[in-house]
C-alpha cells in the first residue's frame, strides 16, 4: 500500500471518530473523487481541512459550479405538484389571509424594491404561519451556518449560511440532526428568482447527506420556485412550475403546496 493510500485510510478513521462528536449543527461532509492530500484538524469547528484549502462562499457559486462540485443533475421531466403532494382545499378565511399578505407587500413594491429581510417578514413568515409551520413538532431555523462541504481532490471547502430551513424535531437523522423538509433561499424583490438556485442547491445538499429527499424554495417575494431534490446515484433536482403571490389562483396553489409540506412533517 503506497503512502498516499495509507494517508487516506488514516484520514477516514479520523473523520469517523470526529463524526461521533456532535457539533452545533451537522457533521463533516465529504465530496471525494481522487486521492486525498495532507490534512490538518480545525479544532474550533470539528472539521478536518486539507492544507492550503480554498474556501468557496455559497453566495459566489454559479449553477455550473454547484453541478460540477457537488455532482448535481437536473431532471427535466414534466412533473406536477399533485404527483408529489396531496393538495387540500384552501378555506375562505385562508384566502382572505392571502389577500392581506399581498396587500401588505404591494406598497413596498410600488415604492422601490423590497429587501431580502422585508421579503421574509412580509411574505415568507406569514405564509409559513398560515401553512402550519409554526406548530409543534415543526421548528423553523433562520440564518444558521451550514456544514462545511469539503471537496477533497480540489483542496476547497464550501461554506455559507442558509436563510430558512424547517425541520421536524421529533425525527432524527445522522448524528441526531432533525429531519429537514423545506430549505428556503430568499432574495430581494428586484432579483430574478432563479439566481437563488445555486445557493439553494448547496444548502439542500446538506440534507441529502442524511435523508433521501428534501424540498427547496427560492423566492423574491413575488415569484416562488420550488425544487424537489433526491439522493440517487448522484443528487438530482427537479424544478417545479413557478408560482406568483400577486395572482390569486397562483397564490392559492402556493398555500396549498406549503400546507401539504407542513402536513408531511406532521405525518412523518
Amino acid at each position: 500500500m503506497d503512502r498516499e493510500k495509507i494517508a487516506y485510510h488514516f484520514y477516514l478513521i479520523i473523520v469517523i471518530l470526529f463524526q461521533k462528536i456532535p457539533p452545533k449543527f451537522g457533521s463533516i461532509l465529504l465530496v471525494r473523487t481522487a486521492e486525498t492530500p495532507i490534512f490538518r484538524y480545525h479544532g474550533n469547528s470539528n472539521v478536518l481541512l486539507a492544507k492550503s484549502m480554498l474556501t468557496l462562499k455559497t453566495s459566489k457559486l454559479t449553477l455550473g459550479d454547484v453541478q460540477r462540485h457537488l455532482n448535481f443533475q437536473e431532471k427535466l421531466e414534466d412533473v406536477s405538484f399533485t404527483e408529489l403532494l396531496a393538495l387540500e382545499t384552501v378555506s375562505e378565511a385562508e384566502k382572505l389571509e392571502l389577500v392581506q399578505i399581498r396587500n401588505d407587500f404591494r406598497p413596498y413594491l410600488m415604492e422601490d424594491k423590497a429587501s431580502e429581510g422585508q421579503v421574509k417578514v412580509l411574505t415568507l413568515f406569514p405564509l409559513l404561519r398560515l401553512a402550519g409551520f409554526y406548530r409543534y413538532p415543526i421548528k423553523i431555523r433562520v440564518e444558521e451556518g451550514i456544514d462545511n462541504i469539503i471537496l477533497v481532490d480540489e483542496d476547497k471547502t464550501i461554506n455559507g449560511r442558509f436563510d430558512i430551513v424547517t425541520v421536524n424535531n421529533s425525527i432524527a437523522t445522522v448524528n441526531d440532526i432533525p429531519f429537514g423538509i423545506l430549505v428556503i433561499e430568499a432574495k430581494e424583490s428586484g432579483i430574478e428568482v432563479r439566481q437563488g438556485l445555486p445557493q439553494l442547491l448547496t444548502y439542500a445538499y446538506n440534507s441529502l447527506e442524511r435523508q433521501p429527499s428534501v424540498w427547496g424554495l427560492a423566492t423574491n417575494g413575488l415569484q416562488y420556485m420550488f425544487v424537489y431534490l433526491r439522493q440517487e446515484t448522484n443528487p438530482t433536482y427537479q424544478i417545479m412550475p413557478e408560482l406568483n403571490l400577486m395572482y390569486p389562483e397562483s397564490a392559492i396553489n402556493l398555500l396549498q403546496i406549503l400546507k401539504a409540506m407542513g402536513q408531511l412533517i406532521l405525518e412523518t
